[in-house]
């Protein structure tokens, strides 16, 4: 069992530590030298948001399918040594796991005990509570942390995306029906509901997502990037890190696509 810190103490422990398992340490140099294959081209989310036959596809902007669960129950934290936090989930066959380089789609391998997945020379094997991660760049040793359950329609079902963060209180949502987002601040007491455009959109190992209002008085800025995430009061993992910016002010937050269901 790995000995608890504060969530605090582990960010600070984080960004002193030189992590080269998932993506290595952060630099001017290049990209991460583990990178998820899929390419880098979008693609729409094809279990959670194409046309069906009730055909409830969005008609807002899709997002990049690396900021949904893909139908998993729940979003699991992991606390790794050396000091590194790690966030995934685990939909059928498959795993989704974020860093806070990027994020990686693994695929289950046959093993005759726990759970084992791979991609390339990445690979995730899990048993019980712990977990052994490893690639070209190293190892880490990771115990289960936090468990979150995801955000279905049932519990917004007019939302796409929601992002949230704290001290003071704000959350974000887009619509699902139109290109628009909603902004509360000061804990609700502020409300702001803007059209807005896509201006940057990547997929794949660095998805990203940047949004713009059309307010041109108090323009609003988002930028939305799948790497994980964690509620600065709560812990709860999120595979969204939420970045908000309007009229001088900042905030930051995490999020997560709206699943159709668990």
């Amino acid at each position: 069992m790995l000995p608890r810190m504060s969530r605090r103490a582990r960010h600070v422990l984080s960004g002193m530590v030189c992590v080269a398992v998932l993506g290595g340490c952060a630099s001017s140099d290049g990209p991460p030298q583990v990178r998820d294959a899929s390419g880098s081209g979008f693609t729409p989310p094809p279990q959670l948001d194409s046309p069906d036959e009730n055909d409830d596809a969005p008609k807002s902007p899709l997002l990049p399918s690396a900021f949904f669960a893909d139908g998993a129950e729940a979003f699991v934290s992991w606390r790794c040594t050396p000091a590194q936090d790690l966030i995934s989930v685990a939909p059928g066959n498959s795993l989704r796991l974020w860093s806070a380089q990027g994020y990686y789609a693994l695929e289950r391998s046959v093993v005759a005990d726990g759970k084992r997945y791979r991609k390339g020379t990445l690979t995730f094997a899990q048993q019980g509570d712990e977990a052994h991660v490893e690639s070209d760049n190293g190892q880490l040793a990771c115990q289960q942390d936090a468990r979150r359950e995801s955000i279905t329609r049932d519990d917004a079902p007019d939302v796409i995306f929601k992002g949230q963060g704290n001290e003071p209180g704000w959350t974000l949502e887009l619509d699902r029906e139109a290109p628009q987002l909603t902004l509360m601040t000061q804990y609700g007491e502020e409300k702001r509901t803007l059209d807005y455009r896509v201006t940057q959109l990547d997929n794949g190992h660095q998805a990203a997502m940047t949004l713009e209002s059309g307010d041109a008085d108090a323009p609003v800025t988002v930028e939305l990037k799948a790497r994980a995430c964690f509620d600065s009061m709560s812990g709860k993992p999120y595979p969204v890190q939420v970045r908000v910016e309007e009229a001088g002010r900042t905030w930051v937050g995490c999020g997560q696509g709206i699943e159709r269901t668990r």
